[in-house]
Protein backbone atom coordinates (compact mmCIF):
# COMPACT_ATOMS: atom_id res chain seq x y z
CA UNK A 1 0.00 0.00 0.00
CA UNK A 2 1.60 3.64 -1.66
CA UNK A 3 2.60 6.10 1.86
CA UNK A 4 0.54 9.19 2.04
CA UNK A 5 3.75 10.90 0.96
CA UNK A 6 3.60 8.65 -2.05
CA UNK A 7 -0.06 9.37 -3.12
CA UNK A 8 0.48 13.31 -2.47
CA UNK A 9 3.28 13.46 -4.90
CA UNK A 10 2.06 11.02 -7.26
CA UNK A 11 -1.61 13.44 -7.65
CA UNK A 12 0.89 16.56 -7.84
CA UNK A 13 3.59 15.30 -9.94
CA UNK A 14 2.67 16.73 -13.25
CA UNK A 15 1.64 20.07 -11.81
CA UNK A 16 5.11 20.23 -10.00
CA UNK A 17 6.94 19.23 -13.49
CA UNK A 18 5.14 22.10 -14.75
CA UNK A 19 5.61 24.86 -12.13
CA UNK A 20 9.58 23.72 -12.23
CA UNK A 21 9.49 23.78 -16.30
CA UNK A 22 8.11 27.61 -16.08
CA UNK A 23 11.45 28.55 -13.56
CA UNK A 24 14.51 26.54 -15.70
CA UNK A 25 12.89 26.33 -18.80
CA UNK A 26 13.50 22.83 -19.71
CA UNK A 27 10.84 19.99 -19.17
CA UNK A 28 13.35 17.44 -18.65
CA UNK A 29 15.72 19.19 -16.18
CA UNK A 30 12.12 19.78 -14.57
CA UNK A 31 11.44 16.11 -14.27
CA UNK A 32 15.18 15.33 -12.34
CA UNK A 33 14.40 18.53 -10.20
CA UNK A 34 10.89 16.90 -8.93
CA UNK A 35 12.52 13.75 -8.36
CA UNK A 36 15.32 15.31 -6.72
CA UNK A 37 12.31 17.26 -4.51
CA UNK A 38 10.57 14.22 -3.67
CA UNK A 39 13.83 12.21 -2.60
CA UNK A 40 14.23 15.21 -0.17
CA UNK A 41 10.33 15.32 0.42
CA UNK A 42 10.06 11.75 1.91
CA UNK A 43 12.28 11.32 4.52
CA UNK A 44 10.72 14.19 6.24
CA UNK A 45 7.46 12.94 5.72
CA UNK A 46 8.73 9.36 6.80
CA UNK A 47 10.25 10.67 10.10
CA UNK A 48 6.66 11.92 11.31
CA UNK A 49 7.75 15.67 11.08
CA UNK A 50 5.24 18.09 11.55
CA UNK A 51 4.46 19.54 7.89
CA UNK A 52 1.47 21.71 8.44
CA UNK A 53 0.78 22.04 4.44
CA UNK A 54 2.72 19.01 2.67
CA UNK A 55 2.16 20.46 -0.62
CA UNK A 56 2.88 23.62 0.00
CA UNK A 57 6.29 22.35 1.57
CA UNK A 58 7.03 20.09 -1.68
CA UNK A 59 6.64 23.57 -3.82
CA UNK A 60 9.10 25.26 -1.94
CA UNK A 61 11.43 22.21 -2.41
CA UNK A 62 10.90 22.33 -6.24
CA UNK A 63 11.39 26.01 -6.24
CA UNK A 64 13.91 26.57 -4.27
CA UNK A 65 15.55 23.49 -6.62
CA UNK A 66 14.93 24.94 -9.38
CA UNK A 67 16.08 28.65 -8.99
CA UNK A 68 18.97 26.40 -7.14
CA UNK A 69 19.70 25.22 -10.36
CA UNK A 70 19.25 28.38 -12.50
CA UNK A 71 22.06 30.07 -10.69
CA UNK A 72 24.77 27.05 -11.03
CA UNK A 73 24.18 26.92 -14.51
CA UNK A 74 24.39 30.85 -14.61
CA UNK A 75 27.47 31.14 -13.04
CA UNK A 76 28.65 28.19 -14.94
CA UNK A 77 28.26 30.07 -18.21
CA UNK A 78 29.70 32.82 -16.95
CA UNK A 79 32.76 30.41 -16.36
CA UNK A 80 32.81 29.07 -19.38
CA UNK A 81 32.63 32.50 -21.15
CA UNK A 82 35.14 34.31 -19.65
CA UNK A 83 32.62 36.97 -18.23
CA UNK A 84 34.15 38.39 -15.34
CA UNK A 85 31.34 38.55 -12.26
CA UNK A 86 29.97 42.33 -11.80
CA UNK A 87 32.01 42.88 -8.54
CA UNK A 88 35.18 42.08 -10.65
CA UNK A 89 34.78 44.09 -12.93
CA UNK A 90 36.90 48.06 -12.72
CA UNK A 91 34.28 51.19 -11.75
CA UNK A 92 34.68 53.96 -14.57
CA UNK A 93 36.44 56.90 -12.39
CA UNK A 94 33.94 59.73 -12.55
CA UNK A 95 35.40 62.97 -13.75
CA UNK A 96 35.43 65.76 -11.20
CA UNK A 97 32.25 67.28 -12.31
CA UNK A 98 30.28 63.62 -12.12
CA UNK A 99 31.70 63.31 -8.76
CA UNK A 100 30.58 66.75 -8.09
CA UNK A 101 26.47 65.77 -9.26
CA UNK A 102 26.96 62.70 -7.60
CA UNK A 103 27.74 64.12 -4.43
CA UNK A 104 25.06 67.08 -4.79
CA UNK A 105 22.00 63.85 -5.62
CA UNK A 106 23.39 61.93 -2.41
CA UNK A 107 22.75 65.20 -0.64
CA UNK A 108 19.36 66.11 -2.49
CA UNK A 109 17.87 62.46 -1.46
CA UNK A 110 19.28 62.89 2.03
CA UNK A 111 17.81 65.61 2.67
CA UNK A 112 14.37 64.98 1.03
CA UNK A 113 14.48 61.84 3.48
CA UNK A 114 14.99 64.24 6.48
CA UNK A 115 12.24 65.79 5.33
CA UNK A 116 9.87 62.88 5.20
CA UNK A 117 7.44 61.90 8.18
CA UNK A 118 9.41 59.94 10.41
CA UNK A 119 6.89 56.58 9.81
CA UNK A 120 7.30 56.87 5.69
CA UNK A 121 10.97 57.82 6.44
CA UNK A 122 11.58 54.38 8.36
CA UNK A 123 9.60 52.69 6.02
CA UNK A 124 12.16 53.89 2.96
CA UNK A 125 14.78 52.60 4.56
CA UNK A 126 13.66 49.39 6.24
CA UNK A 127 12.51 48.43 2.48
CA UNK A 128 14.92 50.26 0.12
CA UNK A 129 18.22 50.28 1.68
CA UNK A 130 17.34 47.13 4.81
CA UNK A 131 16.05 45.11 2.30
CA UNK A 132 13.04 44.35 4.65
CA UNK A 133 9.87 43.08 2.49
CA UNK A 134 6.60 45.05 2.54
CA UNK A 135 5.17 42.89 4.72
CA UNK A 136 7.99 42.88 7.07
CA UNK A 137 7.73 46.24 7.41
CA UNK A 138 4.14 46.68 7.85
CA UNK A 139 4.37 44.36 10.59
CA UNK A 140 7.07 46.49 12.45
CA UNK A 141 5.15 49.45 11.47
CA UNK A 142 1.80 47.68 12.56
CA UNK A 143 0.37 49.68 9.34
CA UNK A 144 -1.23 46.88 6.40
CA UNK A 145 0.56 46.08 3.35
CA UNK A 146 -0.95 48.86 1.60
CA UNK A 147 -0.41 51.67 3.25
CA UNK A 148 3.25 51.09 3.72
CA UNK A 149 3.17 50.43 -0.73
CA UNK A 150 1.83 53.45 -0.76
CA UNK A 151 4.42 55.52 1.93
CA UNK A 152 7.21 53.83 0.44
CA UNK A 153 6.35 54.75 -3.49
CA UNK A 154 4.65 58.14 -2.52
CA UNK A 155 8.04 58.68 -0.68
CA UNK A 156 10.47 57.41 -3.80
CA UNK A 157 8.00 59.96 -6.22
CA UNK A 158 8.73 63.05 -3.71
CA UNK A 159 13.03 62.07 -3.86
CA UNK A 160 12.72 61.72 -7.57
CA UNK A 161 11.18 64.63 -7.93
CA UNK A 162 14.47 66.36 -6.06
CA UNK A 163 16.44 65.69 -9.08
CA UNK A 164 17.38 67.51 -12.06
CA UNK A 165 17.06 65.62 -15.20
CA UNK A 166 21.39 66.27 -15.72
CA UNK A 167 21.20 64.55 -12.02
CA UNK A 168 19.45 62.25 -13.25
CA UNK A 169 22.35 61.13 -16.18
CA UNK A 170 24.90 61.84 -14.11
Amino acid sequence: MPSDTSVLFNEHRGSLVDYATGIVGSRAQAEDLVQEAFIRFAPVQATGSAVEQPLAYLYRIVRNLALDSTRRKTLERRQREGEPAWWMVPATPRTPEQELHHRQNLERVEQALRDLPKETRLAVEMHRLGGYTLQEVADHLGLSVATVHRMVRDALVRIGSQMTPLDLQA
